[in-house]
């Protein structure tokens, strides 16, 4: 296993940081809503070359790292160094003395934050979560990417508004009891997990065209019936519409890394009228193409 030597002092491209001002610290340990488990820190570091955190002496917050993709390696209490790789969950307790870091070779990309509060060790024990690394099936690695979004932004946009922090508190609750559950349920039903993975890496192949349901459905063997029943169990969307958020997920990263016209966008996300590309675009991530683009990021 491959072990970084140096740490990284500069920032990664294109990424995404966001720490929470002293004085909401206090006020959100303090609130009843929110003192039992809110965000203190949160961020995505993509293609962390160099990558390398430690802390002798642990951290007051509960650390969540998930791999999107590459491969890294965590250490806890000076014990053996643990692989992490695409696709996992690593928690690491509050307390608990660690070093991490990316892989020399291939590089993680992770979306990470950091929980405080008197539940949050609750939630970590009550569903295994620090029984890592955690293999997540599809269905929560994309719920936890979506969430991470929406919770970036919120955090980002409203910083000072309690209401904000509430909402935010309440979706880290959800999704780490999702994860908990459906990577229980993964576990134990690995036949259901193949097809949906084949179902999803076919529609990953094809985000430049359309695709319909009856093509997923003969790919995977499964009939549409039972096909939709599949995704709406661990995704909550029928895959039809799983598709169209995959496109925009696309979408949304050739706005940030490309010059590329919004036409140009819709066209290679597979969608031919660039007036419905955009309405489609806004209905799901909240945001129009344009200003999506403007909103800084990193």
């Amino acid at each position: 296993m491959e072990q970084e030597s140096f740490p990284k002092k500069d920032g990664f491209a294109q990424e995404k940081l966001f720490v929470l001002p002293e004085s909401q610290l206090k006020a959100l340990g303090e609130h009843e809503l929110t003192a039992p488990l809110f965000v203190s820190d949160i961020g995505y570091f993509p293609r962390a070359e160099h990558h390398l955190r430690e802390r002798p002496e642990g951290c007051d917050s509960h650390i969540f790292i998930y791999c999107a993709a590459g491969e890294g390696w965590i250490q806890l209490d000076h014990d053996r160094l643990i692989a992490v790789k695409e696709h996992q969950l690593m928690v690491i307790p509050a307390g608990t003395p660690h070093r991490y870091g990316a892989s020399d070779s291939e590089p993680w990309s992770i979306y990470w934050f950091h929980l405080k509060g008197v539940h949050v060790l609750s939630l970590i024990q009550m569903y295994g979560l620090n029984q890592g690394p955690l293999a997540l099936p599809v269905s929560s690695s994309s719920r936890l990417i979506e969430e991470f979004g929406s919770v970036f932004n919120l955090l980002m946009d409203r910083t000072y508004q309690l209401p904000a922090h509430v909402h935010v508190s309440q979706t880290m609750r959800h999704l780490l009891s999702g994860i908990g559950l459906h990577t229980g349920l993964a576990a134990g039903d690995k036949k259901r997990g193949r097809y949906l993975e084949q179902a999803i890496e076919y529609m990953q192949e094809r985000l430049n065209s359309p695709v319909k349901l009856p093509e997923i459905a003969r790919h995977t063997g499964l009939s549409q019936q039972h096909l939709i029943h599949l995704f709406k169990q661990e995704s909550g969307l029928p895959p039809i519409e799983y598709f169209l958020r995959m496109k925009m997920q696309r979408a949304g990263q050739l706005l940030d890394l490309t010059d590329l016209s919004i036409k140009e966008i819709s066209s290679a996300v597979g969608i031919a009228d660039p007036y419905y590309f955009s309405r489609l675009f806004k209905k799901i991530t909240g945001y129009s193409p344009s200003r999506y683009r403007g909103i800084p990021k990193g």
